[in-house]
């Protein structure tokens, strides 16, 4: 059984949770192999697998936030955990978030399901006997519930662990824009801003956009709509953030699904907290006053800090999946 979270005594701070845990693990590394896969549409997404890999064993699949990759501390960290419980580990890069530039002038979004759903459906297809799982972090817990939710009793999937989604898109916007003195919204423009540069000769063939005017886009609203609508076939981005966000899609998730979320996340709205009313059967919630955006650092000793998140996933996974193991009291 999961137990609830609890912050350590030296990180009850939501700003404290969501920026110190990528501080603690600056040399903190995993062995993974790159691989490209096409796509239907004839570019590719970037596969990043965990080394050395079990071909027996069951799959577990990771999805980074927005602008993360295999770098990211909380993907390196759960991938290692997922891996020392059993797991044979991938990490699925967003397009544009890999190590090349992808061929089309599209990038990625937070209700992406397409290339998720493609991936999965390969993996069932070359590994039909070996048992799959999925946890998704922020913006990949989002395109995770979505497609959930989207394939209701199709999913191939045997259970799935969701993070600090922001499953009501518009209002997690708004929240990000003002947080922290607008510190968090800084950060993550200047990181998609250039992400998006480096491939603005693909872009300029859907969109007219110079180097100085991306560059100078200084609000998320505004970047939605001038590049993440119009490159992905909304008509602006509040439209996007109606049609991308999971909230409707909790109801139809049909597979074991847990999903982790604290009420003080700085970086989402309240309103991005899902109740026992917004969710199926099938999903277990662990909703924690504490913990930030993907934070949830427990522990008494501050030089010693746990990683609840990778103790929690791979306990609810191994009692799906592993049978009875890793099922006991966190």
């Amino acid at each position: 059984m999961i137990s609830q979270f609890k912050p350590a005594w030296w990180m009850t701070n939501r700003h404290v949770q969501t920026i110190m845990p990528r501080f603690f693990r600056p040399f903190h590394h995993t062995r993974y192999e790159l691989e490209q896969l096409d796509t239907p549409d004839g570019d590719f997404i970037e596969l990043a697998w965990s080394l050395p890999h079990n071909e027996t064993a069951p799959l577990a699949v990771v999805l980074h936030g927005l602008e993360g990759n295999i770098n990211s501390f909380y993907a390196k960290g759960m991938m290692k955990a997922l891996k020392k419980q059993g797991y044979a580990v991938v990490l699925m890069h967003f397009r544009n978030c890999s190590t090349e530039v992808n061929r089309l002038p599209r990038a990625y979004h937070s209700g992406d399901t397409a290339d998720l759903a493609f991936f999965i459906n390969h993996l069932k297809q070359q590994y039909p006997d070996r048992a799959m799982v999925a946890v998704g972090f922020s913006l990949g817990g989002n395109v995770l519930a979505k497609y959930l939710g989207e394939e209701n009793t199709n999913c191939p999937l045997n259970a799935a662990a969701v993070v600090s989604a922001p499953y009501d898109l518009s209002s997690s916007s708004d929240v990000i824009r003002k947080s922290l003195g607008k510190i968090y919204q800084k950060y993550l423009l200047d990181r998609m801003k250039k992400s998006m540069q480096r491939k603005l000769p693909q872009i300029k063939q859907q969109i007219p956009i110079t180097t100085d005017q991306l560059m100078n886009i200084d609000d998320l609203l505004e970047f939605d709509n001038q590049l993440t609508a119009p490159l992905h076939g909304f008509e602006n981005a509040h439209d996007y953030y109606r049609k991308a966000s999971a909230m409707p899609y909790l109801k139809d998730i049909a597979i074991p699904t847990l999903i982790i979320h604290a009420k003080d996340d700085p970086m989402l709205s309240i309103k991005a907290v899902p109740s026992r009313q917004d969710v199926s059967e099938h999903v277990t919630l662990r909703i924690s006053d504490k913990g930030g955006h993907v934070g949830f650092i427990s522990g008494k000793n501050p030089f010693k800090p746990i990683f609840w998140l990778e103790k929690a996933v791979p306990c609810y996974f191994g009692q799906h999946v592993l049978g009875n193991a890793n099922k006991e009291q966190l």
